[in-house]
């Protein structure tokens, strides 16, 4: 089991940018496939982006294609959430997750999670 711990979320403008780092706790960060997702109010979690243990791939949901990068620093225990153009829909609740599946295929993959940190983007 690991502890995972998001930070970097915040209020920002329409077309700003944030990003977001989760901190894992544990010396096997490099054995685990890497998950962001987000909650809006009132609406179910959805998937945001993933990345492979070694960082050689990467997964992203539809909209966030282009707009959002997910990146790890195995060195570090942490896992990035790049986020830019940003728009009051992405207004949600930002979850960290982690896995021990080698590739995404769902939510499912993932066991553990953090907390989550607060994204608002105004209009």
């Amino acid at each position: 089991q690991v502890t995972l711990v998001e930070s970097g979320g915040g209020l920002v403008q329409t077309g700003g940018s944030l990003r977001l780092s989760c901190a894992v706790s544990g010396r096997t960060f490099s054995t685990y496939l890497m998950g962001w997702f987000r909650q809006a109010p009132g609406k179910e979690r959805e998937f945001v982006a993933a990345i492979t243990r070694s960082g050689g791939s990467t997964y992203y949901a539809g909209s966030m294609k282009g707009r959002f990068t997910i990146s790890r620093d195995n060195a570090k225990n942490t896992v990035y959430l790049q986020m830019n153009s940003l728009k009051p829909e992405d207004t949600a609740v930002y979850y960290c997750s982690a896995g021990r599946s080698p590739y995404y295929t769902g939510q499912d993959d993932f066991a553990s999670w953090g907390r989550g940190t607060q994204v608002t983007v105004s209009s």
